[in-house]
């Protein structure tokens, strides 16, 4: 049974040409499972990938044929259950955090509850999803504000 399995090895935290330390990773870990509960769908395997702008860009070329920047890329391998890859620019959450009057750590934050939220199967393609992506974000942000304190 997965649930078995130790969170640390069903969501594992990666850095693709670059490092930088996490605060709270096991905090984090447990923050998405919460979500993943929270949202009735079993959370198998979660990688997040963190990685800089040129290797994101290569990605979003080569898997997706987009010739441009973005803050993640979100690869889905099931629809029942959470089983991906979140590959985040590093890269972009700073220079969007810098934007929007956020530390770097809430930009990425957000950004990988949004990651989630997709692997749970909300959209952002239309008006309407996205108001309701947006929402979820908040909502979820809210919930590890509290734990972090």
């Amino acid at each position: 049974m997965i649930e078995n399995i130790p969170l640390q090895e069903r969501i594992a935290f990666h850095w693709e040409g670059l490092s930088f330390a996490l605060n709270s990773d096991q905090l984090l870990r447990k923050w998405i499972q919460a979500t993943a509960e929270e949202e009735n769908i079993p959370l198998h395997l979660l990688n997040i990938i963190f990685c800089t702008d040129e290797y994101l860009h290569k990605m979003n070329v080569q898997y997706l044929n987009h010739d441009t920047l973005t803050d993640i890329i979100t690869f889905p391998y099931a629809e029942d259950y959470i089983e991906g890859d979140l590959f985040i620019s590093v890269d972009r959450t700073n220079e969007n955090a810098t934007q929007f009057g956020c530390t770097a750590e809430q930009e990425l934050h957000r950004v990988i509850i949004h990651g989630v939220l997709h692997l749970i199967g909300y959209g952002d393609k239309t008006p309407e999803e996205q108001k309701i992506m947006r929402s979820k974000e908040n909502y979820y942000l809210e919930k590890l504000n509290a734990i972090l304190g």
